[in-house]
């Protein structure tokens, strides 16, 4: 708040540094002169009491704000804490307010919540930004289809190796916000999603990436070209952008973007700076003419793994950071996440295959390219309005058999129906048992549903950990 000339302004009793005096209660000014200068405290909604949200309300506590949170669940899961913690903050259970949302000067929803188009776009904000509002260090921002939370913990991963303190979170792990309470790092790191991305403004970045786009959200975004858009918000206020040179369409949309980087499967040229050398047999990742590593030096094979060390490798650059031995180091000593195509046991010869964290076509097909022996394919889960055929052709080339689970099993049956084998399963125990009997040595089951786990799970977490304990009952048996 601005401060009249030679008193201290409201909230403020340290010394002013420009006046040799500091405020009094016996100053000749009083409460009633005083309230002309304050202005209206600003009326905030929340909407949403999960992690997100909770993380909302625990940072404008902090400040001169008026609180009112709602969400539509009558017992949501961080109720009992708000009551504890924050017992000012207006509560509303079961709906949100519609009728009142004229009376906020500000709206935050979660990034989950799809609202109604009555929502004035002018007051919708997130988490992130107002992570951008308070944060006082160099931001890197990561968002794809794919691979996102995979390459910003492989960031996180060499920027430690080359001496930055840095912490990661965004829409992996700890909520952005809640990163801001611990010691200010030299970088922050953080996953962005789709939904973050539509209420973000000012969120300034040293360095953006788009991994890759393929068919997700669809039952929140419609259509591809919105969901694109809104990946697309990232480079809006990025020093440099990290383009994949592979994705034509993201190629060609960030030809505007300032100072792109690009990286891809193929060699460096004047637009691909990160890429691949072949020599001997060997590929070789490189940077313009200097090679990197080899990719027998990385922890994971395949080609989406070399897309993501080439990304992450390309954004370290574009921070400012020397690609040092150390750096290398760690980006061939990072050996992926859970529920991402993790090997949870092999057994007579057949590999099973956790990728779990796979949600949509395209990491599915992902999958599938990484691995060049038969392949028994466990799919399905709620498909989010996917369009299921453009997996046909990699599994009528790739895959011995599909075997479907979950709630738009028929849907997947019907766009797969001129590819391959089908059978249809009502639990993943009984897929894990089928495949079992389908299986010869040397072929790999691969579990990568392609789908949201909600069906039938908590969260793709619970539904990996699941696939795991029963390959390891059922199959070790």
């Amino acid at each position: 708040m601005a401060r009249a000339a030679g008193h201290c302004a409201l909230l403020d009793n340290q010394p002013d540094p420009d006046v040799d005096r500091t405020c009094h209660t016996e100053d000749p000014i009083g409460m009633a002169t005083l309230s002309q200068y304050q202005e209206p405290m600003k009326s905030i909604l929340v909407i949403g009491l999960g992690i997100s949200g909770y993380s909302v309300i625990r940072h404008l506590a902090r400040q001169p704000v008026r609180l009112t949170v709602a969400d539509t669940r009558e017992i949501p899961p961080y109720l009992n804490s708000l009551k504890e913690n924050y017992p000012d903050v207006d509560l509303v259970t079961g709906r949100i307010p519609l009728e009142n949302l004229e009376e906020f000067d500000e709206i935050v929803a979660s990034p989950g919540i799809e609202l109604p188009a009555s929502v004035m776009a002018s007051k919708l904000v997130g988490d992130i930004e107002l992570f951008a509002r308070a944060v006082e260090a160099p931001v890197i921002g990561i968002t794809g289809s794919n691979g996102k939370s995979t390459v910003t913990m492989l960031v996180h991963d060499m920027l430690l190796a080359a001496g930055q303190r840095v912490i990661a979170g965004g829409n992996l792990g700890t909520p952005a916000l809640d990163l801001l309470e611990q010691e200010r790092p030299d970088f922050y790191v953080l996953e962005l999603s789709s939904f973050q991305l539509e209420t973000v403004h000012s969120l300034h970045l040293v360095a953006a990436v788009i991994l890759n786009i393929s068919e997700d959200h669809l039952d929140r975004h419609k259509t591809i070209r919105a969901y694109t858009e809104a990946k697309l918000r990232i480079f809006r206020n990025a020093e440099q952008s990290v383009v994949n040179c592979d994705d034509d369409l993201l190629h060609k949309a960030s030809l505007g973007t300032l100072n792109p980087i690009g990286f891809g499967l193929q060699p460096t040229d004047q637009d691909c700076e990160f890429g691949i050398l072949e020599q001997d047999g060997m590929r070789i990742l490189v940077h313009g003419n200097q090679q990197l590593i080899r990719e027998d030096q990385l922890s994971i094979q395949g080609d989406s793994h070399i897309l993501n060390v080439l990304s992450g490798l390309a954004l370290v650059y574009a921070s400012g950071v020397k690609l040092d031995n150390s750096v290398i180091q760690a980006a061939g000593n990072f050996r992926g996440l859970p529920h991402r195509c993790q090997m949870v046991g092999e057994y007579r010869g057949i590999q099973w295959i956790n990728d779990s964290k796979a949600t949509n076509p395209g990491a599915t097909r992902a999958a599938i390219m990484n691995f060049k022996k038969p392949i028994i394919l466990i799919v399905g889960g709620q498909g989010k309005g996917a369009d299921f055929r453009n997996l046909g052709i990699l599994i009528e080339q790739r895959v011995r058999h599909v075997i479907l689970i979950g709630e738009d099993a028929e849907v997947i049956d019907a766009a797969l129906s001129e590819y391959t084998e089908r059978s249809n399963a009502f639990s993943l125990e009984q897929a894990v048992d089928m495949a079992v009997k389908l299986a010869n040595s040397g072929d790999v089951v691969l579990f990568s549903p392609a789908c949201a786990s909600y069906d039938m799970f908590e969260s793709y977490i619970h539904r990996g950990e699941a696939f795991a304990e029963i390959v390891a009952k059922r199959v070790q048996s």
